[in-house]
């Protein structure tokens, strides 16, 4: 199996592990992360129902940054998301970092989620 295959099966058994344990709720959504090369997407979801209550990315208009693969990206992803997620009248989530280690992008998405006012 080549390298690359390999990575993507170990990440993907994170994520199935991680998932098994943590599920959002209408009282406590699931905030979902991805990360790619370029971009970071996150979700506040309602696994109950199956919704997705807010999302944010580096790819949205109303996130405003020079480049889209950095920490501050993701910080500025992360206080958008937490704006949406209030206006929708949601104060405490249950984080999820997909597979992703608790580093680098994945945590200053869930430092400026939490200055813009969520819990987790």
């Amino acid at each position: 199996m080549n390298r690359n295959k390999l990575k993507a099966k170990r990440q993907w058994r994170r994520r199935k592990g991680i998932r098994k344990t943590v599920s959002g709720t209408a009282a406590k959504p699931r905030l979902a992360v991805f990360r790619s090369l370029n971009h970071i997407y996150a979700q506040v979801i309602d696994d109950m129902e199956g919704v997705t209550i807010a999302s944010a990315s580096t790819r949205d208009k109303g996130v405003s940054v020079e480049k889209s693969g950095n920490t501050e990206a993701a910080k500025a992803v992360g206080q958008a998301l937490a704006e949406k997620a209030k206006a929708k009248g949601v104060s405490e989530v249950v984080f999820d970092r997909g597979g992703f280690r608790f580093h680098g992008r994945v945590k200053s998405l869930a430092d400026g989620a939490r200055e813009g006012g969520l819990k987790f």
